[in-house]
C-alpha cells in the first residue's frame, strides 16, 4: 500500500522547484526513515512497499525520480525497472537502484537494464542525498537539451516551409517572366508583320 507523502524544507534548496521522489521498498521502516530525511531536504516523497503498487503509482502521477529497492517479494525492483524503461511515458525517468552490499553483480545488472545510478545498503544518507541531487541535475540538463533540440527542429521545419514557399514564388515569377517575354515577342512579331505589310503598299 502507499504509505504516505512527506515534505520539508531545506535552506540549500530554497528557490528550486520541489521535486517528487517515489521511494519503493518492502521495508516500512526504511521507507519512513527515507520520507523523513528526504523531506527535510525539501523533497516530496511518495512511499510504496510493493512493486505492483509502484507501477500503478507511476501511471497516475508525475515523478522526478524513483528510488527503487532491487530485492522485493512478488514483483522485484528489476521487473519494475524494466517496466519503467519499456514505457514511453517513463522511459527517461531517473531511477536509482538500491542493492545489497554483497551484490556487485546486481548493481551491474541494474545499470545495464537502464538504472541511472545505484547505492548499496547499508549506506550513509549523505551519500544517497548527493547521488539523488546529481541524478536530478543530470536529468534537468538532458531535459533542457531535449527542449532545445525540439525548438531547433521547429525552427528548421519553419525555415524549410519558408524555403519551399520562396521556391514556389520564384517558379511563379519565372513562369510569369517567360509568359511576358513570349507576349512581348509576339507583339514584336505582329508589329514587324504589320510594318512589312504597310511597306508593300508603298
Amino acid at each position: 500500500m502507499e504509505l504516505g507523502i512527506e515534505g520539508g524544507r531545506c535552506g540549500s534548496g530554497l528557490g528550486r522547484a520541489t521535486r517528487t521522489i517515489l521511494a519503493v521498498d518492502d521495508s516500512r521502516t526504511n521507507l519512513n526513515v527515507l520520507a523523513t530525511r528526504l523531506g527535510h531536504l525539501g523533497y516530496l516523497v511518495v512511499l510504496s512497499d510493493s512493486g505492483a503498487e509502484a507501477l500503478d503509482l507511476l501511471t497516475g502521477r508525475g515523478f522526478d525520480l524513483v528510488l527503487l529497492d532491487m530485492t522485493m517479494p512478488e514483483i522485484s525492483g528489476m521487473h519494475v525497472l524494466h517496466e519503467i524503461r519499456g514505457s514511453l511515458d517513463t522511459i527517461d525517468l531517473p531511477v536509482i537502484m538500491v542493492t545489497g552490499q554483497g551484490d556487485p553483480a546486481g548493481a551491474v545488472k541494474a545499470l545495464a537494464a537502464g538504472a541511472d545510478d545505484y547505492i548499496a545498503k547499508p549506506f550513509a544518507f549523505e551519500v544517497l542525498a548527493a547521488r539523488i541531487e546529481r541524478t536530478l541535475a543530470r536529468a534537468s540538463r538532458i531535459e533542457a537539451l531535449k527542449r532545445s533540440n525540439l525548438a531547433l527542429d521547429a525552427r528548421i521545419a519553419a525555415r524549410a516551409i519558408e524555403l519551399g514557399e520562396a521556391r514556389n514564388e520564384l517558379a511563379t515569377t519565372r513562369a510569369d517572366r517567360t509568359r511576358l517575354v513570349a507576349s512581348i515577342q509576339a507583339l514584336h512579331d505582329e508589329v514587324e508583320r504589320l510594318s512589312s505589310g504597310t511597306s508593300a503598299f508603298r
